[in-house]
């Protein structure tokens, strides 16, 4: 049972990243009708793998958690591991998400067990982090996940009609992304370089201004000004990719799903700003961002099955 003691509890990245880009692909359908439908086989696969990950973690995270509570105490203790944990509510709020269509009574729970998991793990995060002790190199962009991942919430939460809890919960966290958000820009700037293996967290940069962007318009729609943030995303994306040129060098692990669903958030962000501008140049902009988070999906999908088969033999 030693792979479910060291079961990281960031592996609900893949949640994230499989189930948000089946959401992204429901969304972009709008704007390419005839490339994309929804639903169809494309966009509800990616839903589909999301929920098989998601059926397939939870009961292991459950058996880690009952056999192995000091591992589970270790993480949500550890500034480095902490911010991941929000994976697991930020997750099961895109299953829901995806369920929407289907099961609204079930997607509906699912939604309001993570907007209370994920109140519940923020300000457990606050209390971390305020009691001290923290040292500049253990600040990693994985903090948003957890104390901005309720900007993610706001997608399925309209959808299934909840959407004063979704206010609520995108208010919080858009309140704190400008803080952690520039904490994070000092670390990499005044800090030590980010170890190989959490590298490609940087990417999860790319979530606040692509989700408070497309969530921010969704519930508030005379915030227009918003855009800007849009347009920052694009630019940072570029400047991610230039610094992931050589990321078949890193080790393959947890972190690499920070890849995906930062790359869904923002091919999501162009849908919408698709949507709200129907121009070839940005539908084209929506079509390219879709098939380059599909294309590293896939990728940190075959990495993680071949790495997790390596180790089996």
């Amino acid at each position: 049972m030693s792979f479910v003691r060291n079961l990281p509890i960031g592996m609900y990245g893949a949640v994230m990243g499989l189930a948000g880009l089946g959401l992204t692909a429901r969304a972009t359908a709008t704007v390419l009708p005839g490339v994309i439908r929804a639903p169809a086989y494309f966009t509800e696969l990616w839903v589909a793998l999301g929920l098989l990950f998601f059926l397939v973690l939870v009961p292991l995270y459950v058996v880690k958690l009952v056999r192995y509570p000091e591992a589970v105490r270790a993480e949500f203790l550890s500034p480095v591991q902490l911010g991941f944990c929000g994976a697991l509510p930020v997750g099961m709020s895109l299953v829901a998400g995806g369920l929407a269509p289907y099961l609204p009574p079930l997607a509906s729970a699912l939604w309001w067990t993570s907007f209370g998991l994920l109140l519940a793990f923020q300000v457990w995060a606050l209390f971390r982090w305020l009691s001290g002790g923290i040292e500049l190199a253990q600040v990693n962009a994985g903090w948003l996940i957890i104390i901005v991942g309720g900007i993610v919430l706001p997608g399925p939460g309209i959808a299934l009609g909840h959407v004063e809890a979704a206010r609520f919960v995108f208010g919080i966290s858009a309140a704190a992304a400008p803080l952690v958000t520039a904490l994070l820009f000092f670390r990499a700037v005044l800090g030590p370089p980010l170890a190989e293996p959490l590298r490609p967290t940087w990417f999860i940069l790319l979530v606040p201004p692509s989700l408070i962007y497309a969530n921010g318009l969704a519930l508030y729609d005379s915030l227009w000004f918003l855009e800007n943030l849009f347009y920052f995303g694009l630019v940072l994306a570029a400047a991610l990719l230039v610094y992931a040129r050589r990321f078949w060098r890193w080790p393959v692990g947890a972190p690499w799903w920070a890849f995906t669903f930062p790359l869904d958030a923002l091919a999501y962000a162009a849908a919408r700003y698709a949507q709200d501008h129907p121009s070839p140049l940005w539908r084209s902009v929506a079509g390219a961002t879709l098939l380059i988070a599909t294309l590293v999906v896939v990728l940190v999908l075959w990495r993680t099955l071949r790495n997790a088969a390596w180790r089996r033999v």
